[in-house]
């Protein structure tokens, strides 16, 4: 496993440029990492927490964070996160996500997704308030980012797939007829995806994201779906999937050399 160094930071986002974020899910965090800076956006503040994986700079930002409260996945502040990211100077995000099943994936594997279907409703899903933005979603998550995913995969000998990707509103589970039906089309069901993807895509970041299958998806299994279940994996897989990520932030290439660069150039804006 790479080594976690701190990075000791004062409470302004001012200083040296960050290089990757990781945007973490439910009950995901690095035990050494507990220095925190504030980022300040147009769309509130966001806590961040440096740390240090071969020279790089990075952050880590809980997404579900807000002071004490633990925020549902409909009421997460997503412009806030994304824009934050920015401010920092970085240019690649790493996602943590758990999702369900709905193609039999064994429970604790990973899943990468390589595309997506949003089946939000009340998300803000755009930075643009004032005019259209059509950003390219061609490849939604970005392939020098997955392919390093894949490599530290590998390398850690754990069980992944590739998938669609899922995203429902929340904070309810899904019934068992919502998952027949998106299981027509999708490998995986989660609440967090979506906007985070397209906000991404709207300031031309690298984003991908790397998903624990924590459950069976409703009707999928003999048991209904719970929260306790949901964390209980997440504890169970957290050291492999930190190992997988920082071994993955250690080998992404220097230069991007993919289209995410150019999602949103100007002639997709009106």
């Amino acid at each position: 496993m790479v080594a976690i160094m701190r990075t000791h930071r004062s409470g302004s986002t001012t200083g040296p440029s960050f290089d990757v974020a990781v945007i973490a899910g439910v009950n995901f965090s690095f035990p050494e990492v507990s220095e925190n800076i504030t980022v300040e956006t147009p769309f509130g503040v966001v806590r961040a927490y440096p740390f240090d994986v071969k020279g790089r700079n990075c952050v880590l930002i809980p997404r579900h964070a807000d002071g004490q409260k633990h925020l549902p996945p409909h009421m997460v502040n997503y412009r806030a996160i994304i824009w934050a990211v920015m401010e920092l100077g970085i240019e690649r995000a790493i996602s943590v996500n758990s999702v369900g099943t709905m193609q039999g994936h064994p429970i604790g594997s990973f899943v990468l997704p390589d595309d997506l279907v949003d089946m939000t409703r009340n998300r803000i899903s755009t930075f643009h308030d004032n005019r259209t933005v059509h950003v390219d979603m061609t490849e939604p998550y970005c392939p020098q980012i997955r392919q390093s995913l894949k490599a530290a995969l590998i390398k850690e000998d754990v069980g992944f797939a590739d998938g669609i990707y899922v995203c429902t509103e929340g904070p309810r589970f899904e019934t068992r007829a919502e998952i027949r039906m998106m299981s027509r089309f999708g490998d995986v069901v989660g609440m967090t995806g979506m906007p985070e993807v397209a906000l991404a895509k709207e300031l031309n970041l690298c984003y991908a994201s790397i998903c624990t299958v924590t459950n069976n998806a409703c009707g999928m299994g003999a048991q209904k779906v719970t929260a306790s279940e949901v964390v209980r994996t997440l504890q169970e897989r957290q050291e492999i999937l930190l190992g997988v990520l920082l071994d993955t932030i250690g080998n992404i290439p220097d230069q991007r050399s993919c289209n995410c660069r150019y999602a949103a150039d100007t002639d997709a804006c009106l």
